[in-house]
């Protein structure tokens, strides 16, 4: 959904569904394809990270790590093989950071007694 809101907002001519595994895009801050690339992922990562605070209310950097691996071997089937371009990876791994860290700082602030339950409680 962001990636198509990204898509109008730069106004591409057409929209690519395959936008949230694309990796092999040239990068430039003058190709629009690759800014739309880029700002969706690193929104949805945003937006997912305040959505698992809000939703799970502790553990959000083990979702986040969960769901990074899963997005990495869903684009390897899409994409039909493995990403190995660097600044996709920069980008993966700046997505998770903000991931991890608004969703962690949102359960801090938002949830303050929600700490992680002990073993005896299972």
């Amino acid at each position: 959904m962001i990636g198509s809101i990204c898509s109008g907002a730069f106004r591409l001519d057409t929209f690519d569904g395959l936008i949230p595994f694309e990796f092999n895009t040239e990068p430039s801050h003058s190709n629009p394809k690759y800014l739309v690339n880029l700002l969706s992922m690193e929104l949805t990562y945003f937006t997912s990270g305040l959505l698992f605070a809000a939703l799970l209310k502790r553990w959000v950097w083990d979702y986040a790590i969960t769901v990074t691996l899963v997005h990495v071997a869903l684009t390897s089937v899409v994409m039909e093989q493995f990403p190995l371009v660097w600044h996709w990876w920069l980008a993966l791994g700046s997505g998770l950071f903000i991931m991890i860290f608004s969703g962690q700082l949102v359960t801090h602030f938002a949830c303050p007694d929600s700490s992680d339950p002990t073993l005896d409680s299972y």
